[in-house]
């Protein structure tokens, strides 16, 4: 399922805190991103018609939640990346992060606590 980057938004706010009634979407989503009512009820719409969230009738309003996961969403968009730029592979992309200094100390030690897992889990 493809999702657009401005889809991406409004499912962020739905997967941090759903149900949610379309005016709370509104709120949540408009005062950071300062889009329009009609242009996140747009999104939802385009949402439900894709079949990632969903809406259940709440008296006089429908509550959408998400039915796609954001585990699978971002497993789905980075081995998209990965395959568009780097061949599908990871260590090219670690290589161009370390070359344009986009890691941190902090990432540096995370990956090699990473690897060394890794190392570890294989023998």
């Amino acid at each position: 399922m493809k999702i657009t980057e401005a889809e991406s938004v409004v499912m962020e706010v739905l997967w941090a805190h759903s149900p949610m009634a379309a005016e709370e979407v509104v709120r949540a989503v408009g005062d950071a991103q300062r889009w329009q009512e009609a242009t996140i009820k747009t999104l939802l719409n385009r949402l439900l018609n894709k079949g990632a969230i969903r809406a259940t009738k709440d008296g006089r309003r429908y509550l959408y939640a998400p039915v796609l996961k954001r585990e699978a969403w971002v497993q789905q968009e980075s081995q998209g990346l990965l395959a568009r730029l780097f061949d599908g592979r990871v260590a090219p992309l670690v290589a161009h992060f370390s070359q344009h200094h986009k890691l941190s100390r902090k990432d540096v030690a995370e990956l090699r606590k990473l690897l060394e897992e890794l190392d570890d889990g294989a023998r």
